[in-house]
């Protein structure tokens, strides 16, 4: 069958799901109380719904009533009797998936259970949406008389007692039907390979010589990739290797450092990033419209939100919020509660609401990714921008950074190190530095305060990172590729330590 007719009959097929995204997003209050009760009702037979008594509960108030708010710790004891064999401890199907996830360097794992209701329910039925609200957005599109380069994961699958775990990516191209290989790259083979570096190197083989329509990866990692690309072919940029490509679907990190040098490398007119907004956890929300910088939260993938305002976060003692509460321009936690078991689980990230009906967000940071130790609480946004001021007026192209307190010792100043890695660095860094500093002052008051006639904040101190010191760290800690992703900031020196030693 030619190519334009597959293009013709995949764009029609997936376009039909546009009816049920508008469907919650006309009644999203509906939606979101009869999954409750729907996730409720199945989980009732299972340990913990009858720990919490869940056959009694017919409202959101008595869910919240009946139920405490989790970490991961509070519920590490049940996954692991589930990961060991035990079953219907929290959810009531079969579960022998775990996604295994860091959130960030940390040394410890955590395995988050992923059913097979979340599989095909939520993570699937993600994919197939992002591609259908693109599609819809862009009716002249020819996605698919090509393939979707996905950037998964570094780890394969390994087996535990019948369980069986590695990255998310993973897991879901493990369950991917066999057709996909026919429009993706690369090989399940290739994607499933658990070495990062020889992985790239076979990636790069198999799609340099591939009609490549789609981008799909993180953006700290798929630049790694790009450039790969680059070298091994010779050409100036990738539109000469794949002068087909028209999307880039993003996420996992903020894409505002990496995004001039994206404009670089793809020099094309038309071309368009769509961020996704996903995790081990579940997937939340998607771009819906071009040239946008909102997400539409999506609410019938199994997954019931609560938030709790930033401005009253007290962790898990915390009172939280329903999707009907919420306010536009105020920063949240996220609680989600899911189909594969997670109840009432703090996930650690913060969004804010930019608009409500529709619901579209924003991620804000994470609520463990500020630096207070003076005061300042100088969370990921105020860094991100303030960074984008300074790139913008020197021209510098930021790669990878990280920042930690210096504390004050005897009657000197504490202050910010930075490590900055960068692809373009400024040719004065004193007024980066300084530029840096007074974005930071204008953006965030407690910041300027403590910042006045450095009695509590000195300047920041700024390193110039080695090319690739920030990769050759991640491989140290064996953690290169897919979903690792470096600490932003930190209230402990312990990264900053770990990269100045290298």
């Amino acid at each position: 069958m030619p190519f334009p007719i597959v293009n013709s009959i995949i764009s029609w097929f997936l376009k039909k799901r546009v009816h049920q995204i508008e469907l919650f997003v006309k009644y999203p209050f509906d939606v979101q109380e009869e999954l409750l009760l729907k996730l409720v009702s199945a989980a009732k037979n299972t340990e913990f719904g009858k720990e919490h008594n869940f056959s009694s509960i017919q409202k959101y108030r008595e869910f919240r009533k009946n139920v405490p708010i989790q970490k991961y710790e509070s519920i590490e004891p049940l996954i692991e009797r589930c990961r060991k064999g035990e079953q219907n401890l929290f959810w009531p199907t079969h579960i022998k998936w775990f996604a295994k996830s860091s959130g960030t360097t940390n040394a410890k794992s955590k395995f988050i259970p992923v059913s097979d209701e979340a599989l095909e329910y939520c993570h699937m039925k993600a994919g197939k949406d992002m591609l259908c609200l693109y599609i819809n957005n862009n009716e002249e599109t020819q996605l698919f008389t090509g393939k979707g380069l996905k950037l998964g994961g570094s780890s394969a699958i390994y087996e535990d007692n019948n369980s069986y775990f590695g990255d998310l990516s993973a897991i879901i191209t493990e369950n991917l039907p066999f057709w996909a290989d026919y429009s993706s790259a690369p090989s399940q083979e290739v994607a499933l390979m658990a070495e990062w570096e020889t992985k790239m190197e076979a990636i790069i083989d198999e799609t340099i010589n591939e009609d490549i329509t789609s981008l799909v990866g993180v953006p700290s990692w798929m630049l790694v990739l790009l450039n790969r690309v680059l070298e091994r072919t010779g050409k100036n940029n990738i539109t000469e290797v794949w002068p087909n490509l028209e999307v880039y679907f993003h996420g996992g990190v903020n894409f505002n450092p990496y995004r001039e040098q994206y404009k670089k490398l793809i020099p094309k007119a038309d071309f368009k990033y769509y961020e996704i907004y996903n995790a081990s956890e579940g997937f939340f929300a998607i771009q819906d419209r071009n040239d946008s910088k909102e997400l539409l939260l999506m609410l019938d993938y199994g997954i019931f939100y609560e938030f709790i305002p930033m401005s009253k976060y007290q962790g898990e003692s915390s009172k939280t919020i329903p999707l009907s509460k919420v306010k536009t321009g105020v920063d949240y936690a996220l609680i989600i509660t899911t189909n594969s078991g997670l109840w009432r689980y703090l996930i650690g990230d913060t969004i804010r609401f930019t608009s409500l009906l529709p619901f579209r967000i924003q991620i804000t940071g994470r609520t463990k990714h500020f630096i207070n130790v003076f005061g300042e609480e100088l969370n990921i946004e105020n860094v991100e921008d303030a960074l984008k001021l300074a790139c913008e007026k020197t021209g510098a192209l930021i790669t990878d950074y990280t920042v930690g307190p210096i504390f004050m010792k005897d009657k000197k100043s504490g202050g910010h190190e930075w490590i900055i890695e960068f692809n373009q660095t400024p040719e004065n860094m004193n007024y980066f530095t300084e530029l840096l500093d007074n974005a930071l002052k204008s953006i965030n008051s407690d910041y300027e305060a403590k910042r006045y006639n450095s009695l509590t904040l000195a300047m920041p101190k700024i390193h110039v990172a080695k090319g690739g010191l920030f990769y050759d760290w991640l491989k140290n800690k064996g953690k290169l590729g897919g979903q690792h992703k470096v600490p932003r900031l930190s209230n402990s020196r312990e990264f900053v330590e770990e990269l100045l030693a290298l």
